[in-house]
Order: structure tokens, then C-alpha cells, then sequence
């Protein structure tokens, strides 16, 4: 049995296993280098819509209303009027700066260096686990899509009861921690699933790009959440020992 394991467990974490794109044809490869391209741009955009909001004070509800407004016209527009998508996509994320604005404005006012970290932090995450999705046989997570639904599902209600019976901090942290699960998850899921309709000759890099972005938010803002916590706790107990 042990010789089992480590026979299976040689052959899954060998240098060549690293290597092996073969499952990924060169044209999907190709499209994976576009969707990753555009992410990259609209994160540049999003991090536009932050300083906005820092110079201007403009993200709020407004500009969650106006990012979800761009998403919505984005996936209505046909697939050939490129130019137009893109640039809605990069208005989307822009608007999605500003309305993590004032979460960023904070984390500059706190401890500037728990803004990098959380974001070096979610970009290693993603890097991992979309690499993961990339060197696992196809279709061997999209199973958990329908997991990830339900906890999505489970994380509405649990605004939703929070909104209006009232929250503990415990709550509210059990909500961050539990949604950060999700979209780490989703990570996976929305790679398999790209490379998969890529193969099938979905090659709507624009529309992958948009998926791939929020979750990278998604994670993102979970990860600042938590180390702010953390930033404050540490900082209250050194206060107690000074005094």
C-alpha cells in the first residue's frame, strides 16, 4: 500500500509532470496567454478606480451599481464587437476600484504594507491553484462547481439574515473566511472550466477575463479583511503592553 502512494505520488509531482501542457492544445494555450494578458490590464484599471476614489472620494454604491451595470452590458454584446468589450471591461474594473476604494484608503491609513501583502498574497494564490487546474487531468474539478453554487447560495442568506437580524464580529468573520474558501475554489473551477470551452472552441477571451477578475477581487478583498484584523489586533496588544 505505502509503495502505491509513493509510486502515485512520484509520478504526480515529477519535473516532467510540471512541464506537461500537452492535455492543453497550442490554441487554447494561446487563448490562457490572451485571458491572462487582459487580467492583468484590468487589474492596472481597477487599481485607477482605487486611486480615484482616494483623490475624489467616489466609490460607493454608485460605482458597485455602475460595475455591475458594464458587466451586464458586456455579456449582452456579441462576441465580435471586441474593442467595445474591452473597453467596457476595463470601465467595469475601474468602477470596481473604486468601490473597494474606501477598503484600500483604509488599509493606507492603518499599515500600508498589509495592502501589498494581501495583494502579492492573492496574486501567489491565484498563480497556484490556476496552475494547479492547468497540470490536472481535464474536467477533474469542474465537479465542484455545483459545491461552490451552493456555498455562494449559502453566503447571500447569511448577508441576507446578517442585514437583518444583526451580526456578531464572529459572524461577519465566519462570512470572510468562508467566502474566501469559495473563491479560492472557484479559482480552480473557472480555470478547468475556461481551458474546457476553449477546447470546445469557446474563445471568448473578454468573457474569461471578466470571470478570472472577480474572483481575483473577490479573493483579494477577503485576504485584506482578514490581515486588517489582524494588523488591528496586534496593534491594541502592543498598546495594552504599554500601558
Amino acid at each position: 500500500m505505502e509503495a502505491f502512494f509513493e509510486s502515485r505520488s512520484r509520478r504526480n509531482w515529477s519535473y516532467d509532470t510540471l512541464k506537461n501542457f500537452r492535455q492543453i492544445s497550442p490554441v487554447v494555450q494561446s487563448h490562457l496567454k490572451r485571458v491572462y494578458l487582459t487580467l492583468c490590464c484590468a487589474l492596472v484599471a481597477s487599481a485607477f478606480g482605487a486611486y480615484l476614489h482616494i483623490l475624489w472620494n467616489i466609490g460607493g454604491y454608485l460605482t458597485s451599481f455602475a460595475c455591475f451595470g458594464t458587466m451586464i452590458w458586456l455579456l449582452s454584446i456579441p462576441p465580435y464587437q471586441e474593442q467595445k468589450r474591452v473597453s467596457l471591461l476595463m470601465a467595469s474594473a475601474v468602477f470596481e476600484g473604486a468601490s473597494v476604494g474606501p477598503l484600500i484608503d483604509l488599509a493606507i491609513q492603518i499599515d500600508p504594507s498589509v495592502l501589498v501583502a494581501a495583494f502579492v498574497g492573492t496574486a501567489i494564490a491565484f498563480a497556484c491553484f490556476s496552475g494547479a487546474a492547468m497540470l490536472a487531468k481535464r474536467r477533474e474539478y469542474l465537479y465542484l462547481g455545483g459545491l461552490l453554487s451552493s456555498g455562494v447560495s449559502m453566503l447571500l442568506w447569511l448577508h441576507f439574515a446578517s442585514s437583518i437580524f444583526g451580526g456578531s464580529a464572529a459572524f461577519f468573520m465566519f462570512e470572510i473566511y468562508f467566502g474566501l474558501l469559495v473563491f479560492v475554489g472557484y479559482m480552480v473551477v473557472d480555470t478547468q472550466d475556461i481551458i474546457e470551452k476553449a477546447h470546445l472552441g469557446d474563445l471568448d477571451y473578454v468573457k474569461h477575463t471578466l470571470t478570472l477578475f472577480t474572483d481575483f477581487v473577490a479573493v483579494f478583498v477577503r485576504i485584506l479583511i482578514i490581515m486588517l484584523k489582524n494588523s488591528a489586533e496586534k496593534s491594541e496588544k502592543k498598546k495594552k503592553r504599554r500601558d
